[in-house]
């Protein structure tokens, strides 16, 4: 299948490692010039060059923090420098702290509001205008499959992540009518840096070793393991492919099975 994203220009948040890395190298590989996004220049770059070994792809980096507005603006005004337009985004960020309600101040559920929600808010309001200039554009926003089952101890979490599917299904019925096409997807336990941390977590908790605990966390997902990021990526490139024209407004768990409700 001829997914029609070569030399399509795509704006990746949060990149340099876990999921937005994965999503960047499918991006890559279907020859889409890439602008990547991420606080440390030195994991991007090094995330740029793996990119290029493994698919002879060029891509680019900016610098930035998801909760800085003036950042935001800089990263889409570089893309369109490089790059000429925005066909696709894929929001990103990485998660709010774990805890208990108890373990948190307001400034706490601040932080992560513009973390998790109010970025992806900000990211889609610069862009907008060029995919409706353009008259069509892909948009893909990163959530959990808590958005189903709420997770234990991750109440920062649980609580924004629901609101970023609310947030793309109104989004989807307004902008279909300029062919903008708006979709989430949600991971479950995917290997990243973000899933260790917080398996590391609970495995203390539970008096395991890490390798104990994700032993007994394979065996409640029914494909028997943790995803990667290249299967997300996959999906995400699918979706943000010229080969979906008719699904927006939906959430897309990407779980090995592992949640039960509908």
């Amino acid at each position: 299948m001829n997914l029609g994203l070569k030399g399509k220009p795509v704006l990746v948040m949060a990149s340099s490692r876990g999921i937005g890395f994965g999503v960047t190298l499918e991006f890559a590989r279907e020859g889409a010039r890439v602008m990547m996004f991420g606080r440390s220049e030195e994991r991007l770059k090094k995330a740029a060059e793996r990119i290029f070994n493994i698919t002879g792809n060029r891509v680019l980096y900016t610098v930035g923090d998801i909760t800085r507005d003036e950042d935001i603006k800089k990263v889409v005004k570089r893309t369109l420098d490089a790059y000429g337009s925005i066909y696709a985004l894929f929001n990103n960020t990485g998660g709010p702290p774990a805890g208990k309600f108890e373990n948190f101040k307001d400034e706490d559920w601040i932080n992560a509001f513009k973390l998790t929600l109010l970025g992806y808010v900000r990211t889609i309001r610069e862009v907008i205008p060029i995919m409706k200039k353009e008259g069509a554009g892909r948009i893909v926003n990163n959530s959990s499959s808590s958005v189903k089952q709420a997770i234990d101890n991750l109440i920062l979490s649980n609580t924004f992540r629901p609101g970023i599917v609310g947030f793309s299904k109104t989004l989807a019925r307004e902008l279909a009518p300029y062919n903008i096409l708006v979709n989430v997807v949600g991971a479950g336990k995917i290997d990243t840096e973000r899933v260790k941390y917080l398996d590391s977590i609970k495995a203390e908790q539970e008096g395991m070793t890490l390798e104990e605990f994700r032993k007994k966390n394979f065996q409640e997902i029914p494909i028997g393991r943790y995803g990667k990021v290249e299967e997300i990526g996959k999906l995400v490139v699918f979706l943000c492919s010229e080969a979906n024209t008719y699904i927006t407004g939906q959430t897309i768990l990407v779980d090995g099975g592992m949640i039960k409700a509908y």
